[in-house]
C-alpha cells in the first residue's frame, strides 16, 4: 500500500544530473525524512507532496522511496518563508524572506505573481529588485514545467536543463517541430540523441529536418575520419543507409542546405575527368579557404642577399665544427630568404642539424625565435635537441579554454588581434597538425614572419581532419627541401636503415645480428604475449637503460588477442598487479590502479594542470590535456572521488570519477596514438590483421618511434605484407587546390 507524505525540501544530499535520481531531506510536520527517487527537478525550499513506500536500507537506515510527487505552492507562512529564504531565489536570504512573509502573510506568492511591484513596500527591496524576484520565481516555475514535459520523452535532467537554457519557453514548439535543432545548437548533443527524442515525439522518418540533420551528422563523422568533404554520391549513400530513407530524398535537402549556407556544394571533375559534386560543411570549407589564403600571404621572398647568407652559414659551420650537405645548406638558405619553408625527410637525414644551423643563423641576426610541436613529448624532444625552449602549439597560442573537446571550437589568446611576437616560428612534427590547428596557428602569425614547417610526410596523417603537410607539398606553391642522405652516424643504426628500407618498399634482413633491430618469429598468440612480458620485465630495461614503464608496446589494432585492449589487461596484470597498498577504481573500460600507465584519449581544453614544487604547492598552472598524453596514476582518493595523474614535465592533473572515461591503460597503445612520441624501446606485435590497416606507413611510423631498440614479435609474413602494402590513406581534402587558386 502506498503512503503519502508532504513537507518542504530542506537539503538535497545527492542528485544524478543524467537520470534525475535524487536523495533529499524532506522536513515534514512529524520529522525529517530521507526521500529517494527520480525527481525531474526540485529545489531546496520547495514544498512537495509525494507518494511511495517507507523502506529500510541496510546502510542508510529508514528511507521513503518516492514513486510520484507534485510540487505544491507553500500554504502556510512558515513554508513560504522557508521557500523564499532557501537560496533558490538569488538575492533573497532568510532575513529578507521573513520580512516579506510578515508583510503579506498567506497572500505572499499571489502578490509576487500578480502585483510584484508591491514587494518594494518592504525595506531593502527596490523596484528593480522586486521585478527580479518575481521574474526568478516565474522562471523557476516555467523551467520546472518544461523539464517535466521533456522527461516524458526520455530526456535526462542534465540535457533538459541545457535545452531549456538554450530555448527557454520556445522549447515546446522546437521539440514539436524540429527536435534536430538541439544537435546543431547544443554542444555535446549528437544526431543520434536528437533522433531518439524525435522518434519518441513522433517526427516522421522522412522529415526534412531529420534528413538535413542526418546529412550534417555524416559530414561530421567524415571529419572525425580525417575528411574535409565527401563526394555527393558517397554522402547521400551513407545518409540514406543510416536514415532508412531513399537516396533520391537527399538532393532537395542538400540544395536547401546550400541555400542556407549549412553546406557548400562545389562542381569538380573526378579522377576520370567526369563532372562530380562534392559537399563540404561550411565550417570546413572556410577553414581550408582561409588557411590557403593565409599561407599565400606568408609565402613571400625576403630581401636577404643569398651570397651573404651562404657566407654566414659557412662561418657557422666552421665555428660549430659541422659540415652540412648541399640539401641541408639549401634548406638554411631558403629559411633565411623565404617567408615559408617546408623541411622534410626521414630519420637520420640531418633535420636536427639543419634546424640547429637555422637557429644559429637567426640568433646571429638578432631575431626572436619561437619553437613548437603538436604534442608535449615532441616539444620536449625539440627542446632537448636544439637547446631552445619549445612548447606545444596549444601553449604557444595561449589556449584560453573551451567547454568543448573539439579543436574546432577552442579559443586561443593569440590570434589576428593579438599575434605572436616573433621573427621566426619553427613547427616540428607537422604531419600531425590538422586543419583546425593549422588555421589557428596561421591566424596568430603576421606576414613577414618566417614560418618553417618540419615533418616527415611518410608518417601517418593527423588524427584530426585534413592532410595539411601532404597537401602543402602537393600544391607545389612553397619552397620544399627534402633531405635524403642518411648520415654516417645514423647509418650505424639499423632502426634508421631499416625504416628507410621499409619506406622504400625494400626487404629487410631479419637475421638478428643487429644491436638495435630484432625480429622474434613467433606464431602463437599466447607465446607472443609471454615474450612481450619477459622483454618488458626482464630484458629491455637493462639493455636500453630505461624504466619498465618507459618501454612502449605499439599495436596496429585495438581489438583481438594482440590488440591494445587485451594487451593492456595482460600487461597490467604482470607490471602492476593488485595490491593492498594500491587503491583502484573500476571504470567502464576496466580497473584503474595506482601506479598504472594511462593515456588521455580525448582533447580536454578545460582540464587544469599544475606543476608542483618540492613543498607540494603549485609552481605553475595551466589548461589543457590532450589526446595521446601519457602519464602515471599517482593517487586515487575514493572519499573525494578523485584520481591524480602525473604527466610529462611533472604536470599533475586531478580527475573526478565522472571524467575517467577520458583515460585508458597505456602499457600498449595504437601506433596512431604514438605519433610525435619517442621511446627508448618499442615492441611491435605483428600476427595478421586487416589489409586496409596493415600498411607500410603504419609500420614505418611504429619503427621510427624507437630511439635505442625495436623488437618485432610475430610473423615475418605479416611484416613483409605490410612493407608491400603501400596503400596511403585516401583523405578527401582540397587544401592543395585552394592554395593553387591563390597563385
Amino acid at each position: 500500500m502506498e503512503d503519502k507524505v508532504e513537507g518542504y525540501v530542506e537539503h538535497i544530499i545527492f542528485r544524478n544530473e543524467e537520470n534525475g535520481y535524487t536523495v533529499l531531506n524532506l522536513n515534514t510536520e512529524e520529522s525529517n525524512l530521507t526521500c529517494v527517487g527520480i525527481f525531474q527537478y526540485v529545489n531546496e525550499g520547495e514544498y512537495l507532496e509525494a507518494t511511495g513506500q517507507h523502506t529500510s536500507h541496510a546502510v542508510y537506515g529508514d528511507q521513503f522511496k518516492v514513486e510520484a510527487y507534485e510540487v505544491k505552492v507553500p500554504q502556510d507562512a512558515r513554508a513560504m518563508e522557508r521557500y523564499l529564504g532557501s537560496g533558490a531565489i538569488k538575492g533573497v536570504g532568510a532575513a529578507l524572506a521573513a520580512r516579506i512573509v510578515r508583510r503579506f502573510k498567506k497572500d505572499t506568492l499571489t502578490i509576487i505573481d500578480e502585483q510584484p511591484e508591491r514587494l518594494a513596500e518592504i525595506k531593502g527591496i527596490s523596484d528593480r529588485k522586486a521585478r527580479e524576484i518575481a521574474e526568478q520565481i516565474a522562471e523557476k516555475s516555467q523551467m520546472q514545467d518544461a523539464i517535466i514535459y521533456m522527461s516524458q520523452y526520455g530526456i535526462s535532467l542534465a540535457l533538459a536543463l541545457k535545452i531549456y537554457n538554450q530555448y527557454g519557453d520556445k522549447v515546446y514548439s522546437m521539440l514539436r517541430n524540429n527536435p534536430y535543432k538541439i544537435a546543431e545548437d547544443i554542444a555535446g548533443v549528437g544526431f543520434k540523441t536528437a533522433d531518439e527524442i524525435a522518434s519518441r515525439i513522433g517526427i516522421r522518418v522522412d522529415s526534412e529536418f531529420r534528413i538535413q540533420s542526418g546529412l550534417l551528422y555524416v559530414l561530421t563523422q567524415a571529419g572525425s575520419n580525417g575528411h574535409i568533404y565527401l563526394p555527393k554520391a558517397v554522402l547521400s549513400g551513407r545518409a540514406s543507409k543510416m536514415l532508412g530513407v531513399p537516396i533520391e530524398a537527399m538532393d532537395k535537402q542538400l540544395m536547401d542546405m546550400a541555400i542556407e549556407r549549412k553546406v557548400i556544394l562545389k562542381e569538380v571533375k573526378d579522377e576520370s575527368g567526369e563532372p562530380d559534386t562534392i559537399v563540404y560543411s561550411s565550417q570546413f570549407y572556410y577553414l581550408e579557404l582561409n588557411t590557403a589564403r593565409m599561407l599565400h600571404e606568408l609565402n613571400i621572398t625576403c630581401q636577404d642577399d643569398r651570397g651573404l647568407v651562404e657566407h654566414r652559414i659557412q662561418s657557422i659551420e666552421s665555428n660549430e665544427n659541422i659540415e652540412l650537405d648541399d640539401l641541408q645548406r639549401q634548406a638554411v638558405v631558403e629559411a633565411a630568404c623565404s617567408g615559408l619553408l617546408i623541411l622534410t625527410g626521414g630519420p637520420g637525414t640531418g633535420k636536427t642539424t639543419t634546424i640547429n644551423t637555422m637557429l644559429q643563423y637567426f640568433a646571429s641576426e638578432g631575431m626572436d625565435i619561437l619553437l613548437a610541436a603538436p604534442t608535449g613529448r615532441a616539444a620536449k624532444r625539440m627542446t632537448e635537441t636544439t637547446g631552445y625552449a619549445a612548447s606545444t602549439i596549444h601553449r604557444l597560442l595561449e589556449l584560453s579554454g573551451s567547454m568543448e573537446d573539439s579543436s574546432a571550437d577552442v579559443t586561443f589568446e593569440r590570434n589576428q588581434d593579438n599575434p605572436l611576437e616573433a621573427d621566426v616560428v619553427i613547427i616540428d612534427e607537422m604531419s600531425m597538425v590538422d586543419i583546425n590547428l593549422m588555421h589557428a596557428l596561421l591566424l596568430a602569425i603576421v606576414p613577414g614572419t618566417r614560418l618553417i614547417l618540419v615533418g616527415d610526410v611518410n608518417q601517418l596523417p593527423s588524427v584530426g581532419p585534413g592532410s595539411v603537410l601532404r597537401d602543402m607539398i602537393r600544391s607545389n606553391a612553397f619552397k620544399v627541401v627534402e633531405l635524403t642522405r642518411i648520415f654516417r652516424q645514423a647509418a650505424k643504426s639499423d632502426i634508421v636503415v631499416n625504416a628507410h628500407r621499409i619506406n622504400a618498399g625494400e626487404s629487410v634482413v631479419l637475421d638478428n645480428k643487429s644491436r638495435d633491430f630484432f625480429f622474434l618469429k613467433r606464431f602463437d598468440v599466447n607465446v607472443v604475449l609471454k615474450v612481450i612480458v619477459v622483454l618488458i620485465q626482464k630484458k629491455l630495461p637493462r639493455y636500453v637503460g630505461a624504466d619498465t614503464l618507459d618501454i612502449q608496446v605499439l599495436a596496429p589494432m585495438r581489438k583481438g588477442a594482440l590488440g591494445v585492449e587485451n594487451l593492456n589487461l595482460v600487461l597490467q596484470q604482470y607490471l602492476n598487479p593488485p595490491s593492498h597498498e594500491k587503491k583502484e577504481k573500476e571504470t567502464a573500460r576496466g580497473v584503474l590502479r595506482e601506479g598504472d600507465k594511462v593515456m588521455q584519449i580525448k582533447n580536454n581544453y578545460q582540464m587544469e594542470w599544475e606543476v608542483r614544487g618540492t613543498n607540494g604547492f603549485a609552481a605553475e598552472q595551466g589548461l589543457g590535456v590532450f589526446n595521446g598524453d601519457l602519464g602515471i596514476i599517482r593517487e586515487i582518493n575514493p572519499f573525494a572521488e578523485t584520481l591524480t595523474v602525473e604527466y610529462d614535465e611533472h604536470r599533475f592533473v586531478e580527475y573526478i570519477f565522472k571524467q575517467l572515461d577520458e583515460l585508458e591503460l597505456a602499457y600498449a597503445t595504437t601506433i596512431h596514438k604514438a605519433q610525435g612520441s619517442e621511446y627508448p624501446a618499442v615492441i611491435i606485435p605483428l600476427l595478421g590483421g586487416p589489409r586496409m590497416l596493415m600498411t607500410r606507413n603504419l609500420l614505418y611510423t611504429a619503427v621510427t618511434r624507437a630511439r635505442k631498440c625495436v623488437i618485432l614479435v610475430g610473423s615475418d609474413v605479416t611484416f613483409q605484407a605490410m612493407i608491400n602494402n603501400h596503400k596511403i590513406e585516401n583523405r578527401y581534402t582540397t587544401l592543395a587546390e585552394r592554395i593553387e587558386e591563390f597563385e
